[in-house]
């Protein structure tokens, strides 16, 4: 059975069976009844943190519900449904795409998972864990310590399972562990005219019985269906693992020494991250907590984060050594310059402090890409000719996880430059830069980070019609009326 079974149905007294819609005062007066004094916010100090997103946008919410159960969830998604008012779901408000935040417009609900918890059941025979949609990673995790496992998503950010769901979030380990998708049971989820929660997908590893609808609510923004609970698969906690940072011969080099890591230690890669130099030298200016490990103070042009991890225990194997081995063959065929062993927190920070120390260096211009392996350094050589020539003073600032594609390509506009105010110009660099991505390199305009308000317009600009129709279609069935309005795939 997948999460919070034992709720299928509303309680009778929270059933709402009009269909016509009620007055504004009316509406949040029944919405008061569900969810009680704890459960709605209506003060604007109250919604204003919910109503401003994680990087991207600023909007106003008509009032903020957190149910605490599943049937106050259904119970108010019915009431909302009958009326036609609109909702937005949301998590833990870590998203970067504004598709979890209010528009403007005071008139959209936030509907927030962050009461809607319950008890963390861990399944350690099966290796699941079956959670509420507004549990935390790390109260996740906290749980499986416990018996030696834990969700493997790797985020500086704590967000819910919930809205890792409907973003489908990948992290730093996918290499290794795939991201929410490929650890997704089952979802528990609403959608307009059930009758209380529906249940998708099974704890099963083998259950080829017909079509796997949770597919369709995980990486989806909740534009298909509500996340309200989901059953997760666990994996065992590594028991050591080796991490270095690794000086490639040059920026060719680079793919070649990701290719023998795999090829020497396919069973132990955790994680390869990529960093630039500029993005480097960012964090050792701008964040004094983390101090710089290079010989001379000397940064390199870039470093590569790799971390290998096991449940085997050192007595069984020498981990570090192994990786030690492995980086001393690279040396001698030419592809490693150099290698830094340390802490494996110390040498995390540097890569974990990356975003908040460009927010110092002046105006960020982020990008959510992915590209193939083969067009990873002509991209890179591609983007610095291109824009030396047409916005002089805009600095490359690129880090990722190289090892699964994705790359967030930021770029950092000095403060006093002409990009710092100018958005008409920053949405044309936009463009221009995707334009290349999509059309020239083959890579995605949205790697990990999915659809929302921020982006849609490029959703619209890259994805085939048909495809977008099909979407389109899926999400009028699934969601009429298109009351979710944050995420339109049509």
């Amino acid at each position: 059975m997948s999460a919070q079974t034992a709720a299928r149905r509303p309680a009778p007294a929270m059933a709402v069976a009009e269909a016509r819609a009620l007055p504004a005062a009316d509406l949040l007066a029944q919405l008061a009844g569900i969810l009680g004094a704890a459960g709605m916010l209506t003060a604007s100090a109250d919604c204003a943190p919910y109503a401003q997103g994680a990087r991207y946008g600023q909007g106003q919410a008509a009032a903020v519900l957190r149910p605490a159960t599943a049937e106050q969830a259904v119970a108010v998604l019915a009431l909302l449904h009958a009326n036609g008012a609109p909702f937005v779901p949301q998590g833990a408000n870590t998203g970067l795409v504004a598709a979890a935040t209010p528009d403007a417009s005071g008139q959209q609900f936030v509907f927030s998972l962050d009461r809607l918890k319950g008890a963390i059941v861990i399944d350690a025979a099966e290796r699941t864990a079956t959670v509420g949609a507004g549990v935390r990673l790390s109260e996740l995790n906290d749980a499986a310590a416990v018996h030696g496992l834990y969700f493997p998503i790797d985020l500086s950010a704590d967000p819910s399972i919930g809205g890792m769901i409907a973003s489908n979030t990948g992290g730093a380990r996918l290499i290794k562990y795939g991201d929410v998708r490929a650890n997704l049971c089952a979802v528990d989820a609403w959608l307009p005219g059930a009758d209380g929660v529906i249940g998708f997908g099974s704890p099963l590893r083998k259950n080829n019985t017909g079509v796997d609808f949770k597919h369709l609510l995980c990486g989806t923004g909740g534009a298909f269906g509500v996340v309200l609970g989901a059953t997760v698969r666990l994996h065992p906690l590594a028991a050591q693992r080796a991490t270095a940072l690794v000086v490639p011969a040059s920026s060719e080099a680079v793919m070649p020494l990701l290719a023998a890591l795999e090829r020497e230690l396919p069973e132990f890669i955790a994680s390869v991250e990529g960093m630039s130099q500029a993005a480097m030298r960012a964090v050792f200016s701008n964040v004094p907590a983390v101090r710089n490990p290079f010989p001379d103070g000397e940064v390199p042009p870039y470093a590569l984060l790799v971390e290998l991890g096991t449940a085997l225990p050192a007595r069984r194997l020498a981990l570090e050594a192994v990786l030690q081995d492995a980086l001393g063959e690279m040396m001698e065929h030419g592809i490693v310059a150099d290698a830094l062993f340390g802490d494996e927190d110390m040498l995390w920070s540097l890569r974990h402090g990356i975003s908040e120390a460009l927010r110092h260096e002046g105006r960020v211009i982020a990008f959510d890409i992915a590209l193939p392996r083969k067009e990873w350094a002509p991209f890179r050589a591609w983007g610095e000719e291109w824009l030396s020539a047409s916005h002089p003073g805009v600095r490359i600032c690129d880090f990722g996880h190289v090892a699964d594609g994705g790359l967030h390509y930021n770029l950092v506009a000095p403060k006093s430059g002409p990009l710092a105010l100018d958005d008409e110009a920053v949405a044309e660099l936009r463009t221009t830069l995707l334009d290349a991505v999509v059309r020239r390199f083959q890579g995605s305009f949205s790697a990990e980070h999915g659809i929302g308000p921020y982006n849609q317009a490029y959703y619209q600009r890259y994805t085939p019609a048909p495809v977008r129709r099909l979407a389109g279609e899926l999400q009028q069935l699934m969601m009429p009326a298109l009351r979710c309005r944050n995420v339109r795939f049509d």
